[in-house]
């Protein structure tokens, strides 16, 4: 039997959860049993669940059924418990390093109390940690055992259920569950203060509670109502009088615990817009029922409106009302002049079109800052040609790009009068970069984020803690630009994983695998043949792909290989073809017969189904050719200084099965060594290629465009992980 059983219910927190797991399982104490619970998480967080099990035997992995709710997901894990006490936490929330122990050694030194109070830190969403004030009032209490009749300032400390360690005797023994919503968890922490005969408190932040971002989308129809609406308290605060009316061993705990909830149903009334009303006359009744005799409201101004609220007195409650309105609006006037003024400036073209109807067959379409169709939207634009050929396509293209558009495909250039028409009028919006900050996004228009890579690099919101990679990155105004997406294109649950991570918002994850891959899941032998041919690559000769990535913190590329140094070493039978990142203007390439230059190449997929093996360092092209099923390198000299500046979300150099595609060299010579000896292709590679493949390349089936244009265009089929 463990003696800690660690319950996670989760909901929403795909992008957090790995890192809550992990703070467990890797604690110093490990006489602990985790139990994950999730009720069909339509961001697929119960599959991390089930990877976590699969490798650690403390673990349990529980699917409900969905619609559970928060209630059911933590009740079922009580229910599933085997140790002598029970801890819950947050899907997005930390253990601090220690911690479990830190609770066990206090458990030990208090003699094994029904309830043990923890301390937390609260980080907001992007600051820093900062200590609580249940963490000060825990610090300010005896060491020993007491009781909540004893030190009534426990109400003060946070009612949460993941600040304390219940006996699993207690749970039990009285019975207690949690409600619905977070007044279910609320009166749940009461309830344990309650009942506990022995309390004891640990002034030690243990739990990293991390603030989430505020965010508004579509409803979750199969998450049941949280009951958070301030009607809903009335009921839970009768539900926690009733728990204690019922135990008369708690009976002298009634009144503090009737003041508490008198308080807070009055600190409720001004969020209450509706049915104000049976608001006041619902709390008025909770007076009735469950306010003990006796009981007496503070004199004067400081009793008068807990008076008139337990006394159901509305109409006086109303006047009082009327007088905060109008001081309300008094103070909003500067704010609607300054909106006037807004106004008054939008008179332009784009702000009139946008008083003008959607077009519903109308889908704007952008790639790499407006450089031309390519990558993931161009193998969408061309999927929908073919099966929604009623929702005609146009290309935001600059004005020097436009020479590379493709003939019949139509496009405008930003500024112009049309782009603006098409940017008011369009229903879809399909890019892998975030459009620019003067579109407006208008109810019914429809944002699809490509993305175009999978993420080894730290991305988005994971940036603030690498400056020289963020260079000056406007954190807010990414913040601004995401929440326009209604989709978020994923290649793979790591993907999935970490955008949701480094781009919260409400956009719903649709991992259908990368549309641009779907030409190397697909490709003929003529199609190979052909762009063979094309790029010059003879007959017999092997080609090597060197495709190295941007460095944000060098200004222009740096070979980290010698080229011809090199090519000289394989020899004629080998031609390499050099393919540096797009920001860089110009590479600068020595001139070498065995050396060709597709740096300003179109088509990235056509060099790879030209080559035979790909050598990389850290670019995203991996995981694209891994598609293939061909050979790849990894040639990381700087793979230190890489992840250290740069960051990264795992290791690719560690060698375990599914972190590294294959052989890793770190020097001109040692590369040259893994193609003359042929360990560019051993068995012992090709085993690291599979487990790389398997983990990054989970939709190659040479339909990723097909899902996408189903689910967004044509609504016909769920994405394989449904909503974020």
């Amino acid at each position: 039997m463990p003696r800690l059983s660690v319950i996670v219910p989760v909901r929403r927190a795909r992008g957090q959860l790995r890192e809550c797991l992990e703070s467990v399982l890797s604690q110093s104490f490990t006489d602990i049993e985790m139990i994950g619970v999730d009720d069909g998480a339509p961001d697929g967080s119960g599959l991390l669940f089930d990877e976590f099990a699969a490798r650690d035997s403390r673990v349990q992995a529980i699917h409900l059924p969905p619609g559970a709710g928060a209630d059911g997901r933590r009740n079922a894990g009580a229910e599933r418990a085997l140790g002598d006490y029970l801890i819950f936490l947050e899907g997005d929330f930390v253990h601090l390093p220690g911690a479990l122990r830190a609770v066990a050694d206090r458990l030990d030194a208090t003699g094994d109390p029904e309830l043990l109070l923890f301390g937390h830190h609260r980080r907001p969403f992007r600051g820093r940690p900062r200590p609580t004030r249940s963490l000060e009032l825990l610090g300010g209490l005896p060491e020993g055992r007491f009781t909540l009749a004893e030190h009534p300032v426990l109400l003060d400390v946070a009612p949460v259920s993941w600040n304390r360690a219940v006996r699993r005797t207690l749970h039990e023994g009285e019975k207690l569950t949690f409600g619905p919503g977070p007044h279910g968890e609320r009166m749940y922490a009461f309830q344990t203060l309650a009942a506990a005969e022995s309390v004891a408190v640990l002034p030690t932040p243990c739990v990293e509670h991390r603030g989430r971002r505020r965010l508004s989308g579509p409803a979750d129809a199969t998450e049941p109502a949280d009951g958070s609406a301030p009607h809903r308290l009335v009921d839970a605060y009768a539900g926690l009088m009733e728990f204690v009316r019922d135990r008369p061993p708690l009976h002298p705990l009634r009144t503090l615990l009737f003041e508490r909830a008198a308080g807070e149903l009055l600190a409720g009334y001004p969020s209450v817009t509706r049915r104000r009303r049976r608001y006041v006359r619902s709390v008025a009744a909770f007076h009735r029922a469950h306010r003990p005799e006796g009981h007496r409201f503070p004199g004067g101004a400081r009793g008068l409106r807990p008076r008139l609220m337990g006394g159901g007195r509305y109409a006086v409650l109303g006047a009082l009302d009327t007088v905060l309105a109008l001081r309300r609006s008094l103070r909003a006037v500067p704010g609607a002049v300054r909106a006037r003024a807004r106004r008054g400036l939008s008179g332009r073209y784009y702000w009139w079109q946008r008083r003008l109807p959607l077009d519903r067959g109308l889908a704007v379409y952008a790639a790499y800052w407006n450089r031309g169709p390519s990558c993931n939207p161009e193998a969408v634009f061309r999927k929908a040609q073919e099966l929604a050929p009623q929702v005609r396509g146009v290309w935001v293209v600059s004005r020097n790009q436009v020479g590379s558009v493709p003939e019949g495909v139509d496009h405008v250039v930003p500024g112009t009068r049309r782009y603006w028409q098409v940017l008011a009028r369009a229903t879809y919006f399909f890019n892998n970069v975030n459009f620019p900050d003067h579109l407006v996004k208008r109810p019914g228009q429809i944002h699809v984020m490509t993305h175009h890579g999978t993420p080894l690099k730290i991305m988005g919101l994971d940036q603030q803690n690498y400056p020289a990679a963020a260079q000056g990155l406007n954190f807010d105004r990414l913040l601004q630009r995401v929440d326009r997406w209604d989709w978020s294109v994923s290649a793979n649950p790591h993907s999935t994983e970490v955008w949701a991570r480094a781009y919260p918002n409400a956009a719903r994850s649709l991992e259908s695998g990368y549309p641009r891959n779907d030409v190397l899941a697909t490709a003929t032998d003529d199609r190979v043949a052909a762009a063979r041919r094309d790029l010059g690559i003879r007959p017999g000769q092997r080609a090597i792909l060197y495709a190295p990535t941007h460095r944000d913190y060098e200004a222009a590329f740096t070979s980290r290989l010698d080229l011809v140094r090199f090519c000289e070493a394989l020899g004629p039978d080998t031609v390499v073809l050099v393919r540096t990142h797009y920001f860089y203007g110009g590479a600068g390439l020595p001139d070498h017969p065995l050396l060709i230059d597709v740096c300003d190449h179109p088509q990235i997929e056509e060099l790879c189904l030209g080559a035979d093996a790909l050598v990389t360092d850290y670019s995203s092209v991996m995981f694209d050719y891994a598609h293939l099923d061909r050979p790849i390198v990894v040639h990381a000299p700087d793979w230190e200084t890489y992840r250290t500046v740069r960051g990264v979300c795992f290791d690719l150099l560690s060698g375990e099965p599914g972190d590294t595609p294959g052989a890793i060299s770190t020097d001109t010579d040692g590369l040259a060594r893994i193609f003359l000896d042929g360990s560019w292709r051993s068995p012992e590679n090709e085993a690291l290629r599979a487990a790389f493949r398997a983990r990054f390349c989970p939709y190659g089936d040479g339909r990723a465009a097909e899902r996408v244009v189903r689910q967004v265009l044509l609504g016909e089929v769920e994405p394989a992980v449904g909503r974020a």
